[in-house]
């Protein structure tokens, strides 16, 4: 990493290869999501067993993001990337090949851990990477790359499911895969991984430095609930939203294909615009505004939306509603030290999941008794949540990720907290 606040070939290297990881990722979640009607016509599901698939895929997120976020604490960012990017590549390629629900859920669920895996380790491999100054601007854009995936998706599923079905929307996944799999042979881990792998032997594990540490116990059990109310907004609203467009407002499916790239199209806007600000002006206070300007606009999204103008109201949601994961992996990797950095932040986020996992299962269910209109506009509450508790009980810049620590005791950690907090300033 360069002190001087720009970036060194390493830097940028990883920087490509996370953006190009997290656009995959972004096209695995949203292909589903477009798939979802076809799928369920041709499997014959009910609303609840079609968001069911969505459930699997989050489970093996949250699983594969705790056991990758250990590893990468014990044998490196980088190695537990490069195999993640292999697994959910293949098996998200793999379910073109399927014919059972049974089978679907299975390759979903697998694909899922390389997914959860790559998301939580990658982000935390660039932010050490990053210097301070353009950390949140980086990662920001970084955060856009699932908006691109998004987008990919989307166009792809207007060209291909009209023609094609939605098998071949799947294998789309194996060739961006395979570049990042080039790119990110060779690459080290930065010096702060080394540096704590040092006093590794000598000291408690993560998980018990995490949870007998009163001050990071505080901040990982904050976390914790800001990842499930933010991950059951994102991802029910992100797995609901095609269908929502079809099936309440009678859109076709060519037509929700390109809302929904113009709307993702914004959302990176937002996210590059948001990370740069947080560098700015700091990460809470654009966190804060971000999640609730996102609680408040989603319900009023469905209260006004028809089908004249709901395209122009979709790229004011595409804008604010992935705006905190542009501050996301920023604020989280700057909460923890080097030593527990993976462990905590995977787990935590990753625990996370459980929002994710019931949002896009109850979105469903309301959906079959009402509308899934009125599904997503009960996520405001949960973006409310997530903006309001990071806001008023988690501190901004508390540990440099960049940054070579030694082993800390209670003491040490707070210390180091303060130097931080006061070197920011």
């Amino acid at each position: 990493m360069s002190t001087s606040g720009s970036l060194d070939p390493t830097a940028k290297l990883v920087a490509v290869a996370v953006f190009i990881a997290l656009t995959i990722d972004g096209m695995d979640t949203q292909m589903l999501a477009l798939s979802l009607p076809n799928i369920s016509k041709e499997l014959h599901l009910s609303t609840v067993t079609a968001g069911a698939l969505s459930t699997y895929t989050f489970l093996g997120m949250g699983i594969g993001g705790v056991l990758a976020g250990r590893l990468s604490d014990r044998i490196g960012r980088a190695r537990v990337v490069w195999w993640s990017v292999l697994t959910f590549s293949v098996f998200t390629s793999v379910i073109a090949l399927t014919h059972t629900y049974l089978q679907f859920a299975a390759m979903r669920f697998i694909s899922g851990l390389g997914i959860g895996a790559v998301y939580t380790t990658g982000i935390v491999l660039a932010a050490e990477y990053l210097p301070t100054r353009i950390r949140a601007t980086i990662l920001g854009v970084l955060q856009a790359a699932l908006a691109v995936g998004y987008i990919c998706a989307a166009m792809l599923s207007s060209y291909l499911m009209p023609r094609f079905g939605w098998r071949p929307l799947f294998s789309c996944a194996i060739l961006p895969g395979i570049v990042t799999l080039i790119l990110l042979w060779g690459i080290a881990d930065p010096p702060n991984w080394a540096d704590s792998r040092e006093h590794e032997a000598s000291s408690a594990g993560p998980f018990r430095r995490t949870w007998t540490d009163p001050s990071l116990r505080r901040v990982f059990l904050l976390w914790t609930v800001t990842s499930i109310a933010l991950q059951f907004g994102y991802y029910g609203a992100n797995t609901w939203l095609p269908s929502y467009l079809m099936k309440d407002l009678k859109l076709s499916a060519e037509s929700t294909g390109w809302f929904v790239a113009a709307t993702y199209t914004m959302s990176v806007a937002g996210k590059a615009l948001t990370g740069w600000l947080a560098d700015l002006t700091g990460r809470r206070v654009v966190w804060v505004v971000s999640g609730l300007l996102a609680a408040m606009y989603i319900p009023f999204l469905v209260h006004a939306a028809t089908r004249a103008n709901v395209a122009y109201l979709l790229l004011i949601f595409g804008f604010l509603f992935g705006a905190p994961y542009a501050i996301n992996g920023t604020y989280m990797s700057e909460s923890f030290p080097n030593n527990i950095r993976g462990t905590a932040v995977a787990t935590s986020y990753s625990i996370g999941r459980v929002g994710s996992m019931l949002s896009p299962f109850l979105i469903g269910l309301v959906a079959s008794r009402y509308s899934i209109g009125l599904g997503i506009a009960l996520l405001g509450i949960s973006y409310g949540v997530s903006a309001l508790v990071p806001g008023l009980f988690i501190r901004e810049k508390m540990f440099d990720p960049g940054a070579v620590e030694q082993p800390e005791s209670a003491a040490g950690t707070s210390q180091a907290l303060g130097a931080f907090t006061a070197a920011a300033r």
